[in-house]
């Protein structure tokens, strides 16, 4: 594929308007397409800057041996930079196998556990143990159906932990409508702490502004809760 192409791939899905609300998208096809035919770093969301994370997740507190979940993992830089922070307990997720292929084949640490599964329809990560710290950066937002949306979070409140973390960054309500020509489902903090429930506390959010590699903006809400011990 022409790299031009691949630079403006993101651009250019997000204007087409092919999306038909009753076509059926085989997810998993979709996502090994993208994967397999752009080359890393021109990935619309793709990241040199990780700080906006490392600011939440420094707010933790938590030891580098916690057990973490990175959902929707794809061959995000965010594992090689959790590796130099000695992070040494990973479990990276995603429903392609070729986004999880290239991230193994490039970090080539044998430490992490990769899980190819559907958070809508999970079977692999419903019997994993429960973890310390799930981190999902711009999965939520494709998910458009209410069942899909009440599977995530009873997902993610069955495996973390009392006393454990949530990291969530998606895009805000005056963020884009669609995302590699899927529609999205979009967040402000109040609806992020609604789906999660009284038992998740708000400890940190701040909006912020990513640059696509096509030189696009994408308007972020990010996100860190708690989720509060039965004793609090």
């Amino acid at each position: 594929m022409d790299l031009w192409w691949n630079a403006r791939l993101e651009m250019i899905l997000d204007k087409m308007d092919t999306y038909k609300p009753n076509r059926t998208i085989n997810k998993k096809q979709h996502w090994d397409d993208i994967y397999a035919n752009s080359p890393q770093e021109k990935l619309g969301w793709f990241e040199n800057d990780l700080s906006p994370t490392i600011q939440l997740l420094s707010k933790t507190g938590l030891d580098t041996t916690a057990r973490t979940l990175i959902i929707g993992a794809g061959s995000t830089t965010l594992v090689d930079e959790l590796i130099k922070q000695e992070y040494s307990n990973i479990i990276a997720t995603d429903i392609s196998k070729v986004a999880l292929d290239n991230l193994q084949q490039r970090v080539n640490n044998l430490s992490i556990e990769y899980i190819i599964d559907d958070l809508t329809k999970p079977s692999k990560l419903s019997s994993i143990e429960p973890i310390d710290l799930w981190i999902d950066r711009a999965v939520l937002h494709f998910f458009t159906e209410e069942n899909e949306r009440t599977t995530y979070f009873n997902l993610l409140k069955r495996k973390v932990k009392e006393g454990g973390f949530v990291l969530l960054a998606q895009f805000s309500l005056n963020g884009a409508s669609k995302c590699s020509g899927l529609p999205l489902y979009r967040y402000s903090k109040e609806m992020l702490q609604s789906s999660l429930g009284d038992r998740f506390s708000l400890i940190d959010s701040f909006d912020y502004i990513y640059t696509m590699p096509s030189g696009d903006i994408r308007p972020y809400i990010y996100t860190l809760f708690k989720y509060k011990s039965r004793l609090y």
